[in-house]
């Protein structure tokens, strides 16, 4: 479907691009031809991100806070110095933890949606305005994740997601006298580094839950890049708004309470 030349002559951003699922999004447009920017908060491991992501082609990068307005115009500002243009934005930065509504306080609510909520249409307006709208031109991409019926034991990510969905329809609307698109991919349980920060309990539900998908296997990264890079190219030239689940039927008919219930037993030990 794809060929080397597929992002020949594109400049793409991808945030969270260091590590996970936004590594494997920016190591394959790169192999597709793109010049990529990475972007994220920890700048020496940002670092060694982009060392490693050389090999396959030109790729800059530069430490951004998303809940920072300041530092995305920072980041504009490079990408203006290195690059000239922006065609492609891939929004994949974001952070959640599990817990049960409950037993989230403010702080907790507050920085997952000021992260995932805030952050991206942070992004998608600096972006949107400093050169798809003057370009008349641009492609966007929001992560999301598996919201279709509720997001028991996140509901902070659940919101937020939902936001950003919200606001992919919107812009699409909005935003298509630019010539500008914009879609949601919305992963399932992926197999990546960020299973790994989950505890113990939460990481034995996976494991009873990769026999409840309907295709019997967790999501890998690559699975989610391929759908990325659908939307990211002339292929998708007439898709703009909507949500690919890429979670093998897991949005269809999933007990999606397990993590939930993982928690409240964890919690309240009989």
């Amino acid at each position: 479907m794809f060929d080397n030349n597929t992002f020949n002559n594109k400049i793409a951003l991808v945030t969270g691009g260091r590590s996970g699922i936004g590594y494997q999004i920016a190591k394959d447009l790169l192999q597709l031809g793109a010049t990529v920017i990475i972007a994220s908060r920890k700048e020496e491991q940002l670092k060694k991100a982009a060392d490693e992501l050389a090999k396959f082609g030109t790729v800059h990068s530069h430490p951004c806070d998303i809940r920072k307005t300041e530092e995305i115009q920072g980041l504009v500002k490079v990408i203006q110095e290195k690059c000239g243009r922006l065609d492609i934005l891939i929004n994949n930065a974001g952070g959640q933890f599990p817990a049960l509504t409950e037993y989230i306080n403010d702080k907790g609510w507050n920085a997952v949606i000021n992260n995932n909520l805030n952050g991206t249409f942070y992004m998608i307006r600096e972006m949107g305005n400093a050169f798809f709208i003057p370009q008349k031109n641009g492609i966007i991409v929001n992560i999301i994740a598996d919201i279709l019926r509720g997001f028991p034991g996140m509901i902070h990510t659940g919101a937020a997601r939902a936001g950003v969905e919200n606001i992919t329809k919107t812009i699409a609307q909005e935003w298509s006298d630019f010539n500008i698109r914009i879609n949601c991919v919305a992963p399932g349980i992926v197999e990546s580094t960020g299973l790994d920060t989950y505890p113990k309990p939460v990481q034995d539900m996976f494991e009873e839950a990769k026999k409840a998908i309907p295709m019997h296997r967790f999501g890998t990264v690559k699975d989610i890049s391929n759908a990325v890079c659908f939307f990211a190219s002339d292929l998708s030239s007439y898709c703009t708004g909507t949500t690919l689940y890429v979670d093998g039927a897991q949005h269809l008919n999933y007990d999606k309470m397990g993590l939930a219930r993982v928690m409240r037993d964890f919690l309240n030990p009989q």
